[in-house]
C-alpha cells in the first residue's frame, strides 16, 4: 500500500535572499521513499526585513524585543510563502498534509560554552511555527536543530540525512555540494562500501562574495551575477593563502560554521585590509577562497570514497567563475553538474530536504545523521504545532 503526503518545505538560509518554499509529494511503499518536487517558489525579503534580520545576527545590535517581534513576523512571512507555493501549484491548503519549516537562523554556537559549571551549546532559529500553523490551518513542524545538539551533535549539517536516503549510487561515490551563504558538502560512499557518510561545512560560500559585491557597486548589485566581476579580476595569492590559514579550515569534520565566524564583521575586516586592490581583484580572490576550500575538502576523499560525481545546489551553481575554478582543481574524470540532474531543482534542494525531515518527524522516525553532525545517536528532530 502506498502512503502519499503533500508537504511544503520552507527554508531561509544565511544568504537572506528570502524564503524558499517547495511543495513536494512524498510517497512511501515497503520502506522505500520517493520525493517528487511539484512546485518551487521564493518569497523575497524586503530590504527592511533583510536589514532587521542582519541586525539580529550581530550580538552588538540584537535586542531581545526585536528578536521576539521578528520571530512572530517571520512566522507570518513563512506562512505567506507556504500559501504562495500552494496557489502557484493550483492546489489548496486543505490538500496539504503538513508544513515543515527550517526557520531563520540568527545564532549558532556549536562549541561548548561554560555557564556555572555547565557545558552548553546552542542554536536559535526564528519564524514561529505556531503562527504558520494558525495562518495556514496546516500542522507545522520546525525547530529541528536543537534535538541533535541535545544528543551531542552540532545541529548541522542536516541536509546529508536526505542526501544519504535519496542519492547514494551503487558502484561509485558522489559529493553533494550546497553553496549558499556558507558552503557545505555531503560525501556519499558507494552503497557497497563500509565507509560512513560524511558531511560538514567547508567555509564561506556566497556570503562574503555578496558583501563585497554590494560594497563594490554601492548597493546597485547584491551578488556577483554569473561571477562576471570576479572573472575580470586577478586572484591575490598572498592574501588568499593568508585567508586559508584561518583556524576553521584546519578543523577536522564534523564541523559547522555561520555568520558568527564568516559574517559581515569578518567580511568588512577583509574588505578594509585589502584597500589597495581593485574591487574586481577583491571579489576574484574571495571567490577563489570558496572554490579552493571546497576543492581541498572534496579532494581528500576522492580515492577512499571512489568519487566520480559532484552535484551542486544553491546560488553558487550560477556563479560560473566559482564553478569553473572548482572544476579546474578536481581530476578530469570527476563530472560536475547541478542537482537538477538528480531530479531536484538546485535552488529548491534545501526546502525539499526540510519537507522530508518534517515528514520523517511526523512518522516518529530518526532524521539526523550522527556521522555528519557528531551526535551520539540518531534522534527524531522537530517540534509540532497542530
Amino acid at each position: 500500500m502506498v502512503n502519499q503526503k503533500y508537504v511544503v518545505g520552507l527554508m531561509s538560509g544565511t544568504s537572506l535572499d528570502g524564503i524558499d518554499a517547495a511543495l513536494v509529494s512524498i510517497s512511501e511503499e515497503a520502506g522505500n521513499i520517493e520525493v517528487r518536487l511539484i512546485q518551487f517558489t521564493t518569497l523575497p525579503y524586503s530590504d527592511v526585513i533583510r536589514g532587521k534580520i542582519l541586525q539580529l545576527c550581530d550580538p552588538k545590535t540584537a535586542h531581545i524585543e526585536d528578536i521576539s517581534a521578528m520571530n512572530m513576523l517571520l512566522g507570518e512571512l513563512f506562512a505567506d510563502a507556504a500559501q504562495k507555493v500552494v496557489v502557484e501549484a493550483n492546489m489548496t491548503m486543505r490538500e496539504i498534509d503538513m508544513i515543515s519549516s527550517h526557520g531563520q537562523t540568527i545564532f549558532h554556537q556549536p562549541e561548548n560554552l561554560e555557564i556555572d559549571g555547565h557545558q552548553v551549546t546552542s542554536t536559535l532559529q526564528i519564524g514561529d511555527i505556531a503562527v504558520i500553523a494558525e495562518r495556514t490551518g496546516v500542522m507545522t513542524i520546525g525547530d529541528f536543530r536543537t534535538r541533535d545538539m541535545a544528543a551531542g551533535g552540532q545541529g548541522a549539517p542536516l541536509v546529508p540525512y536526505a542526501d544519504n536516503l535519496l542519492f547514494r549510487e551503487e558502484n561509485h561515490g558522489r559529493v553533494l555540494v550546497n553553496i549558499g551563504g556558507i558552503a557545505n558538502i555531503t560525501v556519499l560512499p558507494p552503497k557497497n562500501s563500509d565507509k560512513s557518510v560524511l558531511a560538514f561545512d567547508t567555509g564561506p560560500g556566497n556570503m562574503i562574495i555578496d558583501a563585497f559585491t554590494t560594497w563594490a557597486t554601492n548597493g546597485v548589485k547584491t551578488f556577483d551575477e554569473n561571477g562576471d566581476i570576479a572573472a575580470n579580476g586577478q586572484v591575490h595569492e598572498n592574501w588568499l593563502n593568508e585567508l586559508l590559514s584561518h583556524e576553521f579550515f584546519k578543523q577536522s569534520p564534523p564541523k559547522s560554521t555561520g555568520r558568527e565566524q564568516f559574517g559581515m564583521e569578518y567580511a568588512r575586516k577583509l574588505w578594509d585590509q585589502m584597500g589597495q586592490l581593485s574591487n574586481a581583484d577583491k571579489i576574484a580572490t574571495i571567490t577563489e577562497l570558496t572554490s579552493r576550500s571546497l576543492a581541498a575538502d572534496i579532494s581528500r576523499f576522492i580515492e577512499d570514497y571512489q568519487l566520480k560525481e559532484v552535484f551542486i545546489s544553491g546560488g553558487g551553481w550560477h556563479n560560473h567563475t566559482l564553478r569553473n575554478s572548482l572544476k579546474s582543481m578536481l581530476p578530469d574524470d570527476i563530472t560536475i553538474d547541478s542537482t537538477d540532474a538528480l531530479g531536484i531543482q538546485g535552488d529548491a534542494k534545501e526546502a525539499v530536504v526540510f519537507a522530508l525531515l518534517g515528514y520523517q518527524c511526523s512518522m516518529k522516525r530518526s532524521n539526523n545523521l550522527p556521522s555528519a553532525t557528531g551526535a551520539t545517536k540518531p534522534v527524531v528532530m522537530g517540534k509540532v504545532a497542530f
